[in-house]
This record gives C-alpha cells, structure tokens and sequence, in this order.
C-alpha cells in the first residue's frame, strides 16, 4: 500500500469520525441550551475539580469580568455553584453541581452514540479486523517520540 493512501485513508476516518462525534455533541448542546463556551467551562471545572473565575477565564481566553458574566448563567441553570474561598473570602470558587456532571455525562454519551449505531452495522469479522487495526495504530501513537503539550 502507497504511504499516501494510508494517509489520506487515516485523514478521512478522523475528518469523518470527528464530524460524526461534534455534530452529536453540538446538538446536545443546542438541547441543553449550553454554548460550546460553557461546554468547554464546565469541562475545565470537571476536570480540575474547583477553578476560580480568573483561572476559567484564563483557561477560555477571556476576561475575569467575561468569565463572571458566562458563569452566571450556568449558576442561573443549577449547572455550577460559585462559592467562596475558604482561605480567601473575595475569591469565589466554582464547582460542578450534581446536574452539570448529568449534562456533560449526557454530552459524552451523545457525542459517543454514534459508535454504538455503526458497530451496528458491521459483521463480528469486521469488528475483530477493525479491533486489530486501531490497537496497532494506538500503541504507534503511544509510541511516537513527539513531546505532549500538557492540557491546561
């Protein structure tokens, strides 16, 4: 097989595959009534836990006031809580409440849901053959001598 085939055989499953995943996943979001603004907030706050307003703004590339404003309506919506600071009483901390880890458990699964539907459609010889395939293309990536940005 031509390099170039491979290449550009792997570039359309990814353009395919992604444009399948955030089709889904904006269409939760639309539903939710979130933009994908708030999705990325409220996946920052998940990820770290707690977050202050000035680190989600940092984190989204705005403003402390910009953040603020955005997360008052996800309080507005019961999908955070802005508390504060123990050690610092005019810092407010930010937190997940029970339903915003619903919604973003919810946007994961939709925007995985697609998997489910095409496994579907293939035969177990398929599956096992396409199985092979990716776990050969995984340990390649994991073994790629390239340095990863840590995700901030």
């Amino acid at each position: 097989m031509e390099p170039d085939t491979f290449v550009s055989t792997l570039q359309e499953w990814i353009e395919v595959s992604m444009r399948s995943s955030m089709r889904h996943f904006i269409r939760h979001a639309r539903e939710s009534g979130l933009s994908m603004s708030h999705l990325v907030a409220l996946f920052h706050i998940l990820r770290t836990g707690s977050c202050g307003v000035t680190d989600l703004g940092d984190h989204l590339g705005v403003t402390s006031a910009a953040s603020s404003q955005m997360l008052e309506r996800l309080v507005l919506q019961g999908l955070i809580l802005r508390t504060e600071d123990p050690n610092d009483r005019r810092v407010k901390q930010i937190t997940l409440t029970d339903k915003g880890c619903r919604v973003l458990e919810e946007g994961i699964h939709a925007r995985q849901g697609w998997m489910d539907d095409l496994a579907q459609t293939l035969s177990d010889s398929e599956k096992e053959t396409i199985t092979m395939g990716l776990n050969i293309l995984i340990d390649k990536i994991k073994n790629l001598k390239q340095p990863i940005e840590s995700e901030s």
